[in-house]
């Protein structure tokens, strides 16, 4: 099959083409960052932003499926994540209908759910997103439903927060401290069960959506981590195999998180709300419906990921020499985080 992968050149763009790649897809990404990965030469790469609908348009000529994965993430301007998340979107289902491609894969996000009071979460549990991101992907999926009517096949997807080789972000200070031998504090008492997922697992379930039936394939689905533990067990995973002899340490939640408020509020904290306001409760999503009707088989649980994710920081020289960003490919700057590590 011929895909278009929006915000190709990205953590899981990448990943995806990979992905694809291997299973024999034709593959062509479309992105505005710059697609400086050594296997280039396997890809039909294309130079653009979602917001530009002449661009979208061309990119998505002669193709069957498109993923539509391109988003500004959290740490961007709240005008870009709006723009990119909805704009961007109308873009690609009315270049979709224009070059009679029948079926794009949406991307959300299970930051949709905001902070809920309940667990495992389900698809048809209310939408309340935490902050502009998570608004934006609301609206985005409303956006996706209305198109259905049109004629197109939209599975949507709404991971959860994916982690594996190529990921930095928010995790490269978690790896930061572990690789330089420090304790890793934690919100609360590390007995909630925090799911992730692995971005091979996320590429399977987009693969399953991209080729199934449109009777099965044309719905909303969670994707997550088929087993989850406790943040203590999973997140402990990746200090044991370090070896350093350090460990978890609890925080209390309440005093911590309005110390995390105001640092965000100062700029001098990388984290925002949804991280560390969700990172002492239970979040975890039901998969079964992306079971039942995608065949969706996770392979790796959130400790595995977490491992795998950690052995590719280790030995990628990119992965703790890269410059600071904002995307999930640059390890965001620590700011007073890195100053607070010198106590642990």
């Amino acid at each position: 099959m011929r895909f278009l992968i929006t915000g190709g050149a990205g953590f899981l763009g990448i990943n995806l083409c990979r992905y694809l790649k291997e299973r024999g897809h034709y593959v062509r990404s479309l992105d505005t960052a710059p697609f400086d990965y050594p296997d280039r030469r396997d890809y039909d790469v294309r130079t653009g932003d979602v917001r530009d609908k002449a661009a979208v348009s061309n990119a998505m000529n002669n193709i069957d499926v498109c993923v539509h994965a391109a988003m500004a993430l959290p740490l961007y301007d709240e005008k870009d994540i709006r723009s990119v998340g909805v704009e961007g979107t109308r873009n690609v289902l009315d270049a979709a209908i224009e070059n009679d491609v029948k079926r794009v894969v949406f991307v959300s996000s299970t930051a949709v759910y905001g902070i809920p009071k309940h667990h495992p979460l389900i698809e048809s549990d209310v939408l309340q997103g935490v902050g502009p991101y998570g608004e934006a992907k609301i609206e985005a999926e409303m956006l996706c439903l209305a198109y259905r009517q049109n004629g197109l096949v939209i599975p949507i997807l709404r991971p959860k927060t994916f982690i594996g080789p190529e990921r930095l972000g928010v995790f490269a200070i978690y790896f930061d401290w572990v690789r330089r031998g420090k304790h890793v504090p934690i919100i609360g008492d590390g007995k909630n069960k925090y799911q992730l997922l692995d971005v091979d697992d996320l590429c399977q379930a987009i693969l399953l959506a991209a080729t199934k039936p449109a009777s099965k394939a044309n719905d909303t689905f969670n994707i997550g981590a088929g087993w989850v533990r406790t943040m203590n067990e999973d997140f402990g995973v990746v200090l044991r195999y370090a070896g350093t002899g350090r460990h978890l340490v609890p925080l209390p939640a309440t005093p911590t998180i309005w110390t995390l408020r105001i640092l965000e509020a100062l700029k001098l904290s990388p984290l925002y709300k949804w991280v560390y306001e969700t990172a002492s409760v239970d979040s975890y999503v039901s998969i079964e419906k992306a079971q039942k009707q995608l065949g969706y088989r996770p392979r790796y649980s959130t400790a595995e990921a977490l491992l795998r994710n950690y052995k590719w920081y280790i030995l990628s020289s990119h992965a703790h020499n890269a410059a600071t960003g904002i995307s999930h490919r640059q390890p965001w700057k620590q700011g007073i985080l890195r100053v607070v590590s010198w106590f642990f």
